[in-house]
């Protein structure tokens, strides 16, 4: 299937919101997204990829760089919210828009890449697994600012 990726734009937040209030079954409103953008539409550390088929945003992954002052870590790259809308899964889109990850964290001088996903998420697992990824022994701890 002919996919094309691009940084999101601000005419795609309605479309790449509802993409992943579907994927990922979340809540998520157009007014929250559109004010988060403006706030952080000018940081080059915080990349939105869309893929596009058919004529229509089919794809979505955000690229979160984070550049260290610690040799071993470096610069490193976190993707999160990797998602493909359930009617074009099995099309390879996942490994193109995985490939555009690492293309563009390797600009970014990414030495690493890493990638969050909700342990729920099985079948997006196996894809994770099949191009290469593997369970870090270490683990993502988070709580609530109160």
């Amino acid at each position: 299937m002919e996919v094309t990726f691009r940084e999101m734009k601000k005419k795609d937040i309605p479309e790449v919101v509802a993409l992943c209030n579907e994927v990922f079954e979340e809540e998520t409103s157009l007014e929250y997204a559109m004010k988060t953008y403006k706030k952080n539409r000018k940081d080059p550390n915080s990349i939105y990829i869309v893929g596009i088929a058919e004529g229509k945003i089919v794809s979505h992954l955000k690229i979160t760089v984070i550049h260290t002052i610690y040799e071993n870590m470096n610069t490193y790259s976190i993707l999160n919210h990797v998602g493909v809308k359930k009617e074009y899964r099995r099309h390879g889109i996942a490994t193109k828009m995985l490939d555009e990850a690492f293309r563009i964290s390797k600009e970014h001088g990414c030495k690493k890449v890493e990638l969050w996903s909700n342990n729920v998420r099985t079948a997006a697992h196996a894809c994770y697994y099949n191009y290469g990824f593997a369970l870090d022994e270490a683990g993502f701890f988070s709580m609530s600012v109160k």
